[in-house]
C-alpha cells in the first residue's frame, strides 16, 4: 500500500469513528429543535439532515482548530438541520406578518419611552385582546424563520444560527461578528425573566417543559415569554441594522 493510500485509509477510519461516536449528538440536537416545532415536522428528517452535517464535519475537521470536534460538529449539525427546515418552511405568511407588526409596535414604544415595552401598551396599540397577543407570541416562538436582522422580505439566516465562518469573505466575517456582538448586547438588555429563558433554552439547551419547572410556570407561559423575547430582540436588532447600514453608508461617502 502506498503512503497516500495508507493516509486515505486512516482518514476514512478516523471519519467513521468520529461519526459513530457523535451520532447521539445528532439526535439530542434534533429533539431540542423539535421542542419549538409543530407536530407536522418529522424528527427523522432532522436526524437525517443532521447526520449529513456530522459527516461533513468529520471530513472537514482539522485537529489544529481552536474548537473541539463536538463544538464544531454541533455547529455543522444545527446548520444542516436549519437548512432542511428552511427548505421546507411550514410557517404561514400570516405568522411572519403578525410577528413583524408586533415587533414594530414594540420598537416604537421603546424608542418613545426608552424603557421595555409593556404588554398592556402593546396590546392597546395593536387593537387586539390579550388572548390574540399571547397566540402571536406562541407562534413567534415556534416560527423557524423569525429573522432578527434580515429584511422583512428575506429568508435569511436566523440570528441565533451559528455561522461557519470558513466559507465567508473577510468583510462578511466582520459583519457577522458585529451582528453577534449587537445580539449579545440586545439579549443582555432584555427583562430578567426573558434573559433567563433565552439562557436556559439556547445555552443550557433545556426544553420548554424543563424551563417551566425551573421558573414555576406552565410550558405555554414559557413559550409566550420565549416569543416575547424573540419579538423584542427583533425590534431592537432592526434598530441596530439600520444604524449599521447608516454607518456603512457614511464610510462609503467619506471614501468618495
Amino acid at each position: 500500500m502506498s503512503v497516500a493510500s495508507e493516509y486515505l485509509q486512516l482518514q476514512r477510519e478516523s471519519t467513521d469513528e468520529l461519526v459513530r461516536r457523535h451520532a447521539p449528538l445528532v439526535r439530542r440536537i434534533a429533539y431540542h429543535l423539535m421542542g419549538r416545532l409543530p407536530p407536522s415536522v418529522d424528527v427523522d428528517d432532522l436526524v437525517q439532515a443532521g447526520m449529513i452535517g456530522l459527516l461533513e464535519a468529520a471530513r472537514n475537521y482539522a485537529t489544529d482548530r481552536s474548537a473541539s470536534f463536538e463544538t464544531y460538529a454541533g455547529i455543522r449539525i444545527r446548520g444542516a438541520m436549519l437548512d432542511e427546515l428552511r427548505r421546507t418552511d411550514w410557517t404561514p405568511r400570516s405568522v411572519h406578518r403578525k410577528a413583524r407588526e408586533v415587533a414594530e409596535v414594540v420598537r416604537q414604544i421603546e424608542n418613545e419611552t426608552g424603557t421595555d415595552a409593556d404588554d398592556a401598551e402593546v396590546i392597546r396599540r395593536l387593537g387586539i385582546n390579550a388572548m390574540e397577543y399571547h397566540q402571536i407570541l406562541a407562534d413567534a416562538a415556534s416560527a423557524r424563520l423569525l429573522s432578527l436582522t434580515a429584511p422583512d422580505d428575506s429568508d435569511g439566516a436566523n440570528a441565533f444560527d451559528v455561522m461557519d465562518h470558513d466559507g465567508l469573505a473577510p468583510h462578511e466575517c466582520a459583519e457577522q461578528e458585529r451582528m453577534r456582538e449587537a445580539l449579545v448586547g440586545a439579549i443582555g438588555g432584555l427583562p430578567e425573566r426573558e434573559q433567563l429563558v433565552m439562557s436556559l433554552y439556547y445555552e443550557q439547551e433545556l426544553n420548554l417543559k424543563e424551563i417551566g419547572a425551573v421558573l414555576g410556570v406552565t410550558e405555554s407561559r414559557v413559550c409566550q415569554i420565549h416569543g416575547q423575547a424573540l419579538i423584542r430582540l427583533r425590534a431592537r436588532m432592526t434598530d441596530w441594522r439600520e444604524r449599521d447600514e447608516d454607518a456603512a453608508g457614511r464610510k462609503q461617502t467619506k471614501r468618495k
